[in-house]
């Protein structure tokens, strides 16, 4: 199990939370767990209401979605420091829209999403830079999504 100095360490390393003060940093570290997942094991499923956040630390997951008539497909492969679950910090959308599943033996950073919301608006510097960094990441997903779709509707007509 890591220390608290040992987390704080790990998350000033993590290009997510480098705009962050050291104060905003010490309360992010204060809700923050780690988790261990073993290979083949799911983390979240498409449409539960799984309420974390997670950045990966080490291993990979695969996200994947469920098609109709085509069954799951993997749609991204997150790899150390990125983010997975964003969908329990958007208030209107809280269930995954995707399933993951590690690839390998995983070790993750969890936020709940309650408390990391709550966390947000208290403090609005480490709010802003989570929003923004989270916009990011749901614009980069809906473009891979697309992609993924695209290429799928494509392969139909074939």
């Amino acid at each position: 199990m890591l220390t608290q100095v040992d987390l704080t360490a790990t998350m000033k390393s993590i290009p997510w939370f480098l705009d962050l003060s050291n104060e905003s940093l010490q309360r992010l570290t204060g809700i923050a767990d780690v988790q261990f997942i073993e290979s083949g094991e799911k983390i979240f499923s498409e449409g539960e209401k799984n309420p974390y956040l997670y950045v990966i630390l080490e291993g990979k997951v695969r996200l994947e979605s469920y098609v109709p008539g085509r069954g799951s497909l993997p749609y991204l492969t997150a790899e150390s420091l990125d983010v997975i679950g964003w969908s329990s910090l958007t208030p209107v959308v809280r269930q995954k829209t995707g399933t993951a599943v590690a690839i390998e033996s995983t070790r993750l950073l969890s936020f709940h999403a309650d408390e990391l919301m709550d966390l947000c608006e208290r403090d609005c510097e480490l709010g802003f830079v989570i929003m923004r960094r989270l916009a990011n990441i749901i614009a980069s997903r809906l473009l891979n999504h697309r992609l993924h779709l695209l290429e799928l509707i494509s392969c139909q007509k074939h």
